[in-house]
């Protein structure tokens, strides 16, 4: 369980493919505090640590994982949205994240509006997933409001401290992110579904 609320941004060092499975390398200063088997959720990705060595730490994506996520269009060098896992009884400083991606979507707008950004973001209805406005979404891992919605896109607006310290700053029109939608919504809409 995450909060959505970015930690640290690594920087991918190294990806080795082993059958269907992606060996992820990531420089972090968080790595000296990190121990195996312990879950971190990488833009919104929750994977397990299974190697440290140094300011380095290794995760595993099997298939499922990078079939449905946006994990098979990093590149070493990329940066990544860190977040360990939440402690029970601490604030709740975003909101309920799984750190499971239920989709991609992809970036359609960029737009600087006097001190911040509002990004704009499209991704298939098909797989049932909505937003609300003033809602909340998490992108790569970032627990965000959604300023505006439709049946198929939706709006964040992005402050400067979230552009600085997140991977947004390095977002273009066209960029695909991984999405999760909130947790409560998707059991009224699933309740709601099957009431029809």
């Amino acid at each position: 369980m995450f909060t959505g609320i970015i930690e640290e941004l690594g920087t991918i060092t190294a990806l080795e493919k082993e059958r269907e499975n992606l060996h992820i390398h990531v420089k972090s200063g968080i790595t000296h505090e990190l121990k195996i088997d312990q879950s971190v959720a990488h833009n919104g990705v929750c994977l397990t640590v299974v190697a440290i060595e140094g300011d380095t730490y290794t995760v595993t994506a099997i298939k499922e994982t990078l079939d449905k996520t946006s994990l098979d269009h990093w590149k070493v060098g990329d940066e990544v949205n860190l977040e360990r896992g939440m402690k029970m009884g601490a604030r709740l400083d975003g909101h309920i994240v799984q750190g499971h991606v239920d989709q991609t979507g992809t970036c359609t707008a960029i737009a600087e509006e006097d001190g911040s950004w509002r990004y704009t973001f499209t991704y298939d209805p098909a797989q049932n997933n909505v937003t609300i406005e003033k809602g909340s979404i998490t992108i790569d891992g970032t627990s965000l409001t959604v300023v505006d919605s439709g049946k198929d896109h939706f709006s964040v607006a992005i402050i400067p401290y979230t552009y600085e310290h997140t991977i947004f700053h390095t977002y273009k029109e066209g960029t695909t992110v991984n999405l999760e939608f909130d947790v409560v919504g998707k059991y009224v809409a699933r309740i709601m579904g099957n009431r029809e």
